[in-house]
């Protein structure tokens, strides 16, 4: 996110934590397990390592749709014993998965949004270029923030920036970047369950692939009348040949309805090379403002 993340769940552990927004699409997970999985497995018990990937593995095999958290834990009961698990054993599981999960989501996004080769977008989101064109800076909020590359080029527009995402090496690395290019932005690590959004307070929200659903009346309390979200997410048809993260996948249309008491600047259902993945798929965008 800009996250990238964001990269939600969905990203996270959809009924654990909603510390992000986005899931890595699976090439990118795989490639940081393979890269990664012993700094992962110093920072956390064997158990709880076992626990959150196994979890992962089922959750981004689950359909599209927003079930409530306490429907999704006892679906996963199920799966457990389905699989020949005692409820001893499930609730042994599940407790590795909350002691462990979060952090284990984090690592993952350290390792994706540090990569000194990353597989992600690193310019600013060519929508968020096109619909901040010729508009008046103001204080701009970059949700799942990751590395900086959306909140370092409002800052160089012009824009007064907040970013927040719960991946503290991204965010390190967005400061030095930042550093780098001469501009200031201001940093929290935090999630968005645990971001003080604040009310009328932001002229622009960038929301590029995190998670907005669970968050949607705070974004929208969040902005000043006048103020612009600036979204881009993946289309559910992109999720045909790779896995991608429930919470940064929308129907057809679906991003309309969720903002249809909003001006509708622009609204695309297209195919463009994603900025996560990097593979030519179907993407959506919108740029809406509050009345």
């Amino acid at each position: 996110m800009s996250k990238f993340t964001h990269l939600a769940f969905v990203c996270f552990l959809a009924f654990f934590s909603a510390a992000f927004a986005q899931e890595p699409t699976s090439g990118q997970t795989e490639r940081a397990s393979s890269s990664n999985q012993e700094k992962l497995s110093a920072q956390s018990d064997p158990p709880e390592l076992e626990a959150y990937l196994k979890f992962r593995r089922w959750i981004n095999a689950q359909p599209e749709g927003n079930t409530p958290r306490g429907e999704m834990l006892e679906a996963y009961r199920a799966h457990l014993a389905d699989q020949g698990l005692t409820s001893t054993e499930i609730e042994t599981e599940l407790e590795a998965l909350r002691r462990g999960g979060k952090r284990q989501e984090v690592e993952l996004w350290n390792q994706v949004l540090t990569a000194e080769q990353p597989r992600f977008n690193t310019a600013p989101n060519s929508f968020l270029v096109r619909m901040t064109e010729g508009v008046e800076p103001g204080t701009a909020l970059d949700v799942g923030m990751g590395q900086g590359r959306n909140a370092i080029f409002l800052a160089q527009e012009g824009w007064k920036v907040t970013g927040f995402d719960p991946a503290e090496e991204a965010v390190a690395l967005a400061q030095e970047l930042a550093d780098k290019a001469g501009v200031e932005i201001a940093t929290v690590i935090q999630g968005s369950e645990e971001f003080a959004w604040d009310a009328d307070r932001w002229d622009l929200i960038v929301l590029s692939y995190v998670m907005v659903r669970p968050h949607i009346g705070q974004i929208k309390q969040a902005l000043r009348s006048g103020g612009m979200v600036v979204l881009e997410a993946f289309h559910q048809d992109a999720t045909q040949n790779q896995s991608i993260g429930r919470g940064v996948v929308y129907e057809s249309n679906e991003l309309l309805d969720l903002f249809s008491d909003f001006r509708i600047i622009q609204y695309e259902d297209t195919v463009a090379t994603a900025d996560f993945g990097r593979r030519e798929t179907r993407v959506v965008r919108l740029c809406a403002m509050k009345p």
